[in-house]
């Protein structure tokens, strides 16, 4: 059985188990909520997101030193830095820009206020202060690079892991004894992630399970149409906007990408969090679709801290949703600045569960709105959070992979095969003996 499949069974099994406890109000009895859920599941869901974010930072390290190095021998840094930072931003824009429109078509806003300020109350949220622009870009920059990696500052261990690998390339026949080392590091971690995957089945399960059995599926119904138009927008994004791109940019067939996309999809579901997902997506990209590690160990972890296409989306539909419920006309420059804003705000988040909302409250404050609404929608920002993390996950690949092609780094004999890079390699077979 393929690890997809494998998935895929334990979040069913997950949700079912979790529906259970919930609808016989199970979580009542004290054993199954002490034991079973905050003990065995709860413990489990946790080991495995901590098994995955273990990887990310020596990953990024060891990988994006190895790629860097190879392109300074080459000078093709800045080319691709720059191409990259530009198609993530370009993807964001277009996120945030089709989430409003989708928002001003159906007005999810007007759709809460008819129900009664009975069935759509607060929830109690304490707004968070958010960086200035000048304080987001001196945190780019790592004062104790050692300091960066514990804390897990991802755009500081990225900017280190860059500077290392330029003066590596530059530092000659020492150079290339250390970058042999860096390439060693590099495989045995891939090894090590192929080790931690083989664990998805069971984190997930556990996941999923206290996802199912603590979720306010009553709350979803106060704010259907903004749920519903969230979720309707982030999946245009995913399979019209990404695929568009690819085939366009890329030349290659989208719903091949997306076949290989799964195992990184799926764990992005789970886990909420592209951070943790990153050493899946990393491998994947690799290996299952073909970018030469040159590319795939610079755009996915820059990708991971920066891509956001999944938040900008949430943030220009509850922008126009909160708009709508406390009566605000916002005009076209105010729109505008939301763009912007959400597009901004993106570079420099940290790429871990419920970041939107911080986020949110910048692009609320900018364009003058009660930042006291984001209290309507944290009832349902969980099960979004999980849709959101889907596609922020997809855009890192969608973005490595057209960088790649356009740099002559995707091998495409890799992107077609179909058992290219999988853990669970296909059955042979026996010829059949006649007698």
């Amino acid at each position: 059985m393929s690890l997809t499949s494998r998935i895929l069974i334990a979040m069913g099994l997950g949700i079912l188990l979790g529906f259970i406890v919930q609808g016989f109000d199970l979580d009542e009895v004290a054993y199954v909520q002490n034991i079973l859920l905050d003990g065995l599941i709860d413990s489990g869901g946790k080991i495995f997101i901590t098994l995955l974010k273990m990887m990310v930072v020596p990953l990024v390290l060891v990988s994006l030193v190895c790629g860097a190095a190879s392109l300074g021998a080459t000078g093709s840094v800045g080319r691709l830095g720059g191409k990259t930072i530009g198609l993530y931003l370009l993807t964001t824009g277009l996120a945030v820009s089709m989430a409003l429109c989708l928002a001003l078509i159906v007005d999810p806003g007007l759709s809460a206020t008819d129900t009664g300020a009975d069935r759509v109350n607060f929830q109690a949220y304490e707004a968070k202060d958010s960086p200035s622009v000048k304080d987001t870009l001196l945190n780019v920059f790592p004062s104790n690079p050692i300091n960066a990696m514990a804390e897990g500052k991802m755009l500081q261990v990225i900017v280190f892991a860059l500077l290392l690998g330029l003066a590596i390339s530059q530092a000659g026949s020492a150079g290339q004894r250390i970058r042999d080392k860096f390439e060693d590091l590099n495989e045995i971690f891939m090894k090590l992630i192929g080790m931690i995957i083989k664990l998805t089945p069971y984190g997930v399960f556990c996941l999923m399970a206290k996802l199912g059995a603590t979720v306010g599926w009553a709350e979803i119904t106060k704010v259907l149409a903004y749920f519903l138009t969230v979720a309707g927008a982030l999946i245009l994004h995913a399979t019209v906007v990404y695929p568009t791109l690819l085939r366009v940019l890329a030349g290659v067939n989208p719903l091949t990408y997306l076949r290989k996309m799964r195992e990184p999809i799926l764990v992005a579901f789970s886990t909420s969090s592209s951070g943790a997902t990153l050493p899946v997506t990393l491998r994947t990209v690799e290996h299952r679709i073909g970018v030469n590690n040159n590319v795939a160990s610079f755009a996915v972890p820059l990708g991971a801290t920066v891509n956001m296409d999944g938040t900008a989306i949430m943030q220009g539909v509850a922008t126009v949703f909160i708009a709508q419920f406390f009566g605000y006309d916002l005009g076209l420059n105010a729109y505008l600045m939301v763009i912007l804003t959400a597009t901004l705000a993106s570079i420099g988040t940290a790429a871990v569960p419920g970041v939107g909302l911080v986020m949110l409250t910048l692009v609320l404050d900018q364009v003058g709105l009660p930042v006291e609404g984001i209290g309507l929608i944290i009832g349902v920002d969980r099960l979004l959070d999980m849709m959101r993390t889907v596609v922020n996950v997809t855009g890192d690949g969608t973005v490595s992979t057209i960088v790649a092609a356009s740099e002559g780094q995707l091998d495409r004999d890799v992107f077609a095969d179909p058992d290219a890079g999988r853990l669970v390699e296909p059955v042979q077979m026996a010829p059949t003996q006649t007698s």
